[in-house]
């Protein structure tokens, strides 16, 4: 996956030595952080174009975010696009989770899932719940997962 900055510049390098460096830079500055990942996709036409980020909490400090984007030439159902997006969000969060847990820093996979009945997504929130529950990571689905429903839903 080729990475970038939220202002577009690509960013170099291995990802788990890249966020390494951005968690000491900013530890260095006195910022307590939290990682939260998310993933969202968006049907354009024949493709689907999905976007998955990182995001960097600074504690009472505002936060920051990485930007990843890819795009599928498959047909999916809705259950089917919301697993998968929730596939790409555990990929990542697991690559980073031991870096995370050395420098003390906590995690949560956002799953852009309304926790409503009444909405399309609703079908998939338990499977993607027990999924990322199971893979030992804190889960948050809308409206406080604003890492998938917020943050990649504008990198889309």
């Amino acid at each position: 996956m080729k990475w970038r900055t939220f202002a577009g510049k690509p960013i170099l390098g291995d990802l788990k030595s890249v966020v390494q460096e951005t968690i000491v830079r900013e530890t260095k500055l006195g910022h307590r952080l939290k990682v939260c990942i998310g993933t969202d996709s968006q049907v354009r036409g024949k493709k689907i174009e999905f976007a998955t980020v990182i995001v960097f909490l600074r504690e009472g400090r505002g936060g920051f975010m990485f930007v990843s984007n890819y795009h599928v030439r498959t047909k999916m159902s809705l259950k089917e696009r919301m697993l998968h997006e929730v596939s790409k969000s555990i990929e990542i969060a697991y690559e980073l989770c031991a870096l995370l847990d050395q420098f003390k820093v906590d995690l949560e996979v956002h799953a852009d899932i309304n926790t409503n009945p009444q909405f399309k997504s609703n079908p998939a929130l338990s499977e993607a719940m027990g999924y990322i529950l199971s893979m030992g990571f804190q889960f948050k689905a809308k409206p406080d997962a604003f890492a998938s429903s917020s943050c990649a839903d504008k990198m889309c």
